[in-house]
């Protein structure tokens, strides 16, 4: 498939495209309105609804593919999601081990951070904390979801097995969890800090769309599939 083919949306993903960007720009104006939180700085704000945007996209785009695959091949591709939702979760600091320092309190509560990072829901346990921002939920989850498309897309390869090594060479695959490695050891001194102040948005939000882009294409799985006809 050419690369102008796979740029051109159909009817159905300008539509849900739309729906999308509009319910965002609702959600955004009621929170703002209704809660104590602020555009500020602006592009804060835009890439917490860059992620949360390219996330439902993504979402809403694999829940409409249909992919021919063996029942093995299936629960393969969803162990495989899995293990890397929960490896994103621990290195973007959505699931934190040992606790949030500075936490104002145990159990459940919101932080009202900018449109698209909040309202964040957070667990203070003291063993484990949970750091749920809408758009490290959103983002990780279609991350996800493409990875599970990949093994599938992968495994229907006429050469399976080199198929299958063409997606797990695929730096690509390994981004995010390096930049949330990175920021964990560089940036500040808590997860919850390191993944919502600072340089890491930029970060974070340019190695989140590159990530989607890289697995939406699968270049080097295409390329595999190419090498074996």
């Amino acid at each position: 498939m050419s690369v102008a083919a796979l740029l051109r949306p159909n009817r159905g993903a300008v539509l849900r495209g739309a729906l999308i960007a509009n319910t965002l720009l609702v959600g955004t104006l009621l929170y703002v309105l209704f809660t104590p939180a602020a555009i500020d700085p602006p592009r804060y704000t835009l890439y917490g609804l860059l992620w949360v945007g390219v996330g439902l996209a993504v979402l809403s785009r694999e829940a409409t593919v249909a992919r021919s695959a063996t029942v093995r091949a299936h629960r393969a591709a969803a162990g495989v999601a899995v293990a890397y939702l929960g490896a994103l979760a621990l290195a973007g600091g959505v699931v934190v081990p040992g606790g949030v320092p500075g936490a104002v309190a145990d159990g459940w509560f919101v932080r009202t951070l900018p449109p698209g990072w909040g309202p964040a829901l957070v667990f203070g346990g003291e063993a484990v904390a949970l750091v749920l921002m809408p758009a490290r939920v959103a983002g990780y989850l279609a991350l996800a979801a493409l990875v599970r498309g990949s093994v599938l897309d992968a495994a229907g390869l006429r050469s399976g097995v080199p198929g299958l090594l063409a997606l797990f060479s695929c730096v690509s695959c390994s981004l995010p969890i390096l930049a949330g490695v990175a920021a964990l050891v560089f940036g500040a001194g808590s997860a919850l800090a390191a993944t919502t102040t600072g340089l890491s948005y930029d970060i974070s939000t340019l190695v989140f769309l590159v990530t989607v882009g890289l697995l939406y294409w699968q270049p080097l799985v295409r390329r595999s599939d190419s090498s074996h006809r």
